[in-house]
């Protein structure tokens, strides 16, 4: 599904005025007079306006105050109901008729029900799906449209990480439905379907919560003591993961044999005993620091990482700072905003 061709038109037109005007009060790009001129200069450039202006969204009330487009009511409300954009990276998913499937990557995924413009996301970007992207979503007329800007990174996805996201796209679903208007709405359908099933637990996931909480407190105090919070993050994910199996495999086994393996999993994925990176550490000082025999704590390792499919550049394992090393594949504009 596309926008109506008048909307994509608006839309292009309050946008490319906004950063414009955005772009001269923060005086990145020289000598731009008109918002034309502003869409007619390089894509790096209009990039670093727009992640400026994330950083500068008041400049939205400016915008308005001065109204230097002379918008009418409806494009002002428009406009200021711009302030509620989701920007970061998303996973360009999965589509569906009426919309592409947008899922986020930070805790808890949410779907989001991405319309694009004048042409299909398959047509900008090829049929292989999923694709990791940086791009800001915004609200337009009811519906979810992103600012015509896609950042995206030339990395494969393997069917183990592709099995991970349509685990994630399930629970998301479950728990919000596929959000498809911004602000998203605390009185979703869905989210009160979800309400209900909570109400319906088992026994079984009520019994691995403190389970879980103890692996997670292990794993957290290892962390702060040997590592640094991008680990603690990324390991209580994973045993947050682990935990949701059923019948969970935390409910077996020592908590500590679990925290042990893992943080070793982690470790294994970000190369954590290479001496090249930083922090570093041997796999076999962590079976030690939590009094785990070392083949026990390689064994649960191996287990996870055989029960998750992970593997080597695991993206879903890595951490955030070795994946803003990958090397940017490509960057598209789209209708020359």
């Amino acid at each position: 599904m596309l926008l109506d061709p008048l909307d994509a038109e608006q839309f292009f037109k309050l946008h490319r005025a906004l950063m414009w005007f955005v772009n001269n009060n923060l005086n990145i790009i020289p000598n731009i007079s008109t918002p034309e001129e502003f869409s007619s200069s390089p894509l790096e450039a209009i990039l670093e306006v727009r992640d400026a202006f994330l950083e500068e969204m008041d400049l939205i009330e400016s915008f308005v105050n001065d109204n230097p487009a002379d918008l009418n009511e409806d494009e002002i409300e428009i406009v200021l109901s711009w302030h509620h954009a989701i920007s970061g990276q998303f996973y360009i998913f999965r589509q569906l008729k009426n919309f592409m499937v947008f899922l986020s990557t930070n805790k808890p995924v949410r779907a989001y029900g991405v319309v694009a413009f004048t042409e299909t996301f398959e047509e900008i970007l090829g049929p292989s799906l999923p694709r990791l992207v940086d791009t800001v979503l915004l609200p337009f007329k009811g519906k979810i449209v992103y600012d015509g800007l896609l950042r995206g990174y030339n990395i494969h996805f393997g069917g183990g990480i592709t099995r991970n996201l349509n685990d994630e796209y399930r629970e998301a679903k479950e728990r919000l439905g596929i959000v498809t208007s911004l602000p998203v709405s605390s009185f979703n359908q869905s989210q009160k379907k979800t309400s209900q099933k909570k109400k319906k637990a088992t026994t079984a996931a009520k019994d691995v919560k403190p389970v879980l909480d103890e692996v997670i407190s292990m794993t957290d105090e290892f962390c702060q003591e040997h590592l640094n919070e991008e680990y603690a993050d990324l390991c209580r994910k994973l045993a947050e993961k682990v935990s949701r199996k059923r019948p969970s495999p935390l409910l077996r086994g020592r908590t500590k044999t679990w925290a042990c393996g893992i943080i070793r999993t982690i470790g294994w994925v970000n190369f954590l005993d290479d001496r090249t990176t930083q922090p570093h550490m041997k796999l076999t000082a962590i079976d030690k620091a939590l009094g785990v025999g070392e083949s026990t704590g390689q064994g649960k390792s191996m287990e996870i990482r055989k029960m998750l499919k992970i593997h080597p550049f695991d993206m879903d394992w890595t951490l955030p700072s070795r994946m803003e090393d990958n090397l940017m594949g490509w960057m598209v504009e789209v209708n020359g905003i």
